[in-house]
């Protein structure tokens, strides 16, 4: 299995125009190490949070060359594993997340991780590791690691988990993937601005797709097949990525526009994934069980 360690190279944006730090084939399968989204420099309670580098947020540990990718295919990414530190941290602000126009001071909270639990004072928050920030180099300009897009970025879906698959379009070629941003555990939102973030690994496994057209990441995992649209409002993103699954859908099954409508308000799930950074993230979620039915594969 190949090893990339943070130290090998981090980015701040996903860009075509960065030098890959390490080159695999399709299908190979790669450990990825990573900070946190404060690239660790927030390690005790008495840490300033006004004064660390606040140019150094969201590292993306990257980008991989993957060969084969060109513009037009599609990148499968399937999360093995993934492994976290033991202690995370939290901050609120002024001007940061939903409440942040009712905060006067920056501050920061230490979160010890064990046992399968995050430790919150007295109170046990159970685990859900995810990934925060995965993706490719988008087709025009860099955006920066905090922002999400049709190139995935800053997504924080929690459902980028251990056992789920991602596609992403591909835009530059290699694909120039990257990821970082880990929590230990999110709600959907994120509306503080951090979930517990904290450093970790993903052991990750990256195929190139031929013939398969992607506008937007789509994620499945055992139980349900989603789309993800990130807009500059939710409602956009939401709207958007019912639009797009339906599409997929009458387009593999065949049945008419008007049943695939209704079949999807009886079963289907609009669910916001975060609505704080600069985009706003939703997802569009069908269960596989309908899609069986159906006899249709998305992908």
């Amino acid at each position: 299995m190949e090893i990339l360690t943070r130290e090998s190279g981090i980015i701040y944006d996903f860009n075509k125009n960065h030098k890959p730090v390490k080159t695999v084939a399709s299908g190979i399968t790669i450990e990825i190490e990573t900070y946190d989204c404060f690239t660790d420099q927030i390690q005790s309670a008495e840490t300033v949070v006004t004064e660390i580098d606040w140019n150094q947020i969201n590292p993306a540990t990257g980008p991989i060359y993957v060969e084969g990718a060109l513009p037009g295919d599609v990148l499968k990414v399937k999360i093995e594993k993934l492994e976290i530190g033991d202690q995370g941290v939290m901050v609120v602000g002024p001007n940061l997340g939903v409440m942040g126009h009712r905060i006067t001071e920056m501050e920061a909270k230490i979160i010890p991780v064990r046992d399968g639990k995050a430790l919150f004072n007295n109170i046990e928050i159970p685990i859900n590791t995810m990934i925060g920030v995965i993706g490719v180099a988008p087709e025009g300009e860099g955006v920066n690691c905090g922002t999400p897009g049709n190139h995935g970025g800053n997504m924080d879906n929690k459902m980028v988990t251990e056992g789920a698959t991602l596609y992403f379009p591909v835009f530059t070629e290699g694909a120039l993937f990257g990821l970082g941003d880990f929590h230990a555990a999110m709600g959907d939102g994120e509306i503080s601005v951090s979930g517990i973030e904290i450093p970790g690994k993903a052991t990750v496994t990256l195929e190139v797709l031929k013939d398969v057209k992607l506008q937007h990441p789509m994620l499945e995992n055992d139980e349900v097949f989603t789309q993800i649209v990130s807009a500059e409002t939710l409602d956009q993103a939401c709207k958007v990525a019912t639009e797009e699954m339906i599409d997929r859908i009458v387009a593999k099954s065949g049945l008419p526009l008007s049943e695939v409508t209704m079949l999807m308000s009886a079963a289907g799930q609009a669910e916001i994934c975060q609505i704080v950074d600069p985009l706003m993230t939703a997802r569009f979620v069908v269960p596989k069980w309908l899609l069986e039915q159906l006899n249709v594969e998305l992908i």
